[in-house]
């Protein structure tokens, strides 16, 4: 079985491929279409971004979950606006819109996902039914016996963990990589791998969804956090 892993980044999506559960290889690209047409193969896609989005006005229960899983660094975790926060034409207007819906503001970080996370959830609602959305942290943690990760995986102790982590679980990892790929930052690859790890396990009914059942959005599609 071969599953796609992918992770947002600067310049777009990277991508890693895992063949039978081990590393096959990474690839990277400015759109999501465009990197999901380089794996035609993938029976499974887990994605490090928001799936489905609600009505109703209140936080989605997938990141409250995910967020009180990875306990002191539950801030690892963004928190999800209803739809009508992501249909405001800016930050300000989607900002105090949240405020009137939920009684919290929306990070700047978390409006910063807008265009990717339209560019997913665009996908999936246009009937690829392969892709799940993923936390790497969230992973990082089944890995590690449900244990979260104390270094930043921006470190290198976070990065060396990390890898040693996907090691542990038979993603062995090359020592360089070519082309585009190769510019991608280390924490990018490394949630790729842990959402590919993700994936293998939804592929294989192995996986847990936060919430258990998922909630679902107006059209009937799932929300939940995969690993």
């Amino acid at each position: 079985m071969t599953v796609l892993g992918v992770d947002a980044c600067a310049s777009g999506w990277v991508g890693v491929v895992l063949r039978d559960g081990a590393f096959l290889r990474a690839c990277a690209a400015r759109d999501l279409d465009t990197l999901l047409a380089e794996v035609p193969d993938a029976a499974v896609i887990g994605i490090d971004m928001p799936l489905g989005l609600l009505e109703t006005a209140t936080w989605r229960r997938a990141d409250l979950l995910a967020a009180t899983r990875l306990g002191r660094h539950r801030s690892r975790v963004f928190r999800v606006a209803p739809r009508p926060v992501w249909d405001a034409p800016d930050y300000a207007t989607a900002n105090l819109r949240c405020r009137e819906l939920t009684g919290s503001g929306l990070s700047r970080q978390t409006w910063a996902l807008k265009v990717k996370l339209r560019e997913a959830n665009s996908r999936r609602c246009n009937g690829d039914q392969r892709l799940y959305e993923v936390h790497p942290e969230v992973s990082f943690a089944a890995m590690n016996d449900g244990e979260p990760i104390s270094w930043s995986k921006r470190g290198w102790n976070g990065q060396m963990t990390r890898r040693r982590l996907l090691g542990a679980h038979g993603i062995a990892l090359p020592e360089h990589f070519d082309g585009v790929v190769g510019t991608v930052p280390p924490d990018d690859l490394l949630d790729a791998c842990a959402a590919a790890w993700s994936a293998g396990r939804i592929g294989d009914r192995t996986a847990v969804p936060l919430p258990d059942p998922p909630e679902r959005t107006a059209s009937g599609l799932p929300v939940a956090i995969w690993y």
